[in-house]
């Protein structure tokens, strides 16, 4: 259950934090506060009463199960095979995490982006470019729709990063490095990634694993939880499952690998995962957001500059116990972008074979797998 965001160290609940106490100054003092705890101790947070319009938040939620339910020759239209974005639809199935099947079935979107890849450039750079949408006959207004939450999201985004260095006693120019234009650049400079997630009820006997244990790779993700099933979880610092069940009108936000390293681990990346509905109920749905940085920039060379008795926040909370989430430990040796690469193509390694196929030879020397798997 959730609870107010005042909550120990080994946190038992997610903490609720109020977007709109921003807007006086005494409120906003109030709120630095509690995300400080929320980023320091827990990792993950939800937001109400965000400054993303509930109209299109409740429109694209409509949307979402009209999606699955379109013929499955128009869903493997724009499979993701013809991505070299990795942008499109993905199988129910097509993916493992930690040796176990994810049950769970997707479109991956991103934010408006024209892709400035040219041969010879590294591949990495490939990555970002135009998403893969269904006709808009089939779904009339949801491209538009999604895009328009998108651009509402991409600037929350920002707006909360600059929260977040404004709570470690950070200026504005410790955040240039990862955002071209600064921390609140133009549309278009960077890409941002999407989902539209389902997770259908298991079978009797069948595996709960909707997605297995893992942590986000980039700065911050926003997540809807686009119905009233339970199922998602965060591990604590004693390595527990805590539920952080659906709540209206929210997002969750969690904090992902890349703040976690540039941070010396002050903001903490929580491992999390999904279990699927029970069998007899109906599918849960989820649209996550994530927050990309610059992909040339190796997180390592950008370690920021905290002040000490900021970084003993670090030394209150204590240890993490162990958990059951290992990916993204190439962070800090590579530029972000060929990070992000390197888990696309483990993940989906029919897009590898076809875009990628140097690193799809590396990755996959024995051929084409059933399934992909970033860990």
């Amino acid at each position: 259950m959730a609870q107010d965001a005042s909550v120990p160290a080994s946190f038992s609940s997610v903490p609720i934090l109020d977007w709109s106490l921003v807007e006086t100054a005494g409120g906003k003092a109030k709120f630095k506060e509690q995300l400080r705890h929320a980023l320091v101790n827990v990792g993950f947070l939800y937001l109400s009463n965000p400054p993303v319009a509930r109209a299109d938040m409740n429109a694209l939620i409509d949307y979402t199960p009209r999606l699955f339910d379109l013929p499955q020759e128009e869903k493997d239209a724009i499979r993701m095979a013809n991505s070299p974005h990795f942008f499109g639809y993905s199988r129910l199935g097509a993916e493992l995490t930690k040796g176990k099947t994810d049950q769970r079935e997707q479109f991956d979107f991103g934010t408006p982006y024209n892709s400035h890849w040219r041969p010879g450039d590294p591949e990495y750079l490939k990555l970002w470019g135009p998403s893969q949408w269904p006709k808009e006959e089939l779904v009339p207004g949801f491209k538009d729709v999604y895009l328009r939450y998108l651009a509402q999201v991409e600037q929350l985004s920002y707006d909360f990063i600059t929260l977040v260095a404004e709570v470690f006693e950070l200026s504005d120019e410790a955040l240039k490095p990862f955002f071209p234009g600064g921390s609140r650049p133009r549309p278009g400079l960077l890409q941002h990634r999407s989902k539209i997630v389902k997770y259908p009820a298991r079978k009797e006997g069948e595996s709960d694993q909707g997605v297995g244990p893992h942590y986000d790779g980039g700065f911050l993700t926003f997540l809807v939880q686009a119905s009233d099933h339970p199922g998602l979880q965060v591990q604590n610092l004693a390595g527990e499952w805590i539920d952080a069940p659906p709540i209206p009108g929210t997002f969750v936000v969690n904090i992902g690998k890349a703040l976690e390293t540039v941070t010396q681990g002050l903001a903490r990346a929580t491992s999390h995962r999904v279990l699927s509905p029970a069998p007899g109920s109906t599918p849960r749905y989820s649209i996550p957001f994530f927050q990309n940085v610059a992909q040339e920039i190796c997180i390592g060379d950008f370690v920021l500059d905290l002040k000490p008795e900021i970084l003993k926040l670090k030394d209150a909370r204590g240890q993490v116990g162990v958990v059951d989430s290992v990916n993204y430990a190439e962070y800090g040796q590579y530029p972000t972008g060929y990070v992000n690469l390197i888990g696309r193509v483990k993940s989906h390694p029919d897009v590898a074979e076809r875009h990628y196929p140097d690193m799809f030879k590396q990755f996959f020397p024995d051929g084409l797998p059933a399934q992909g798997s970033a860990y």
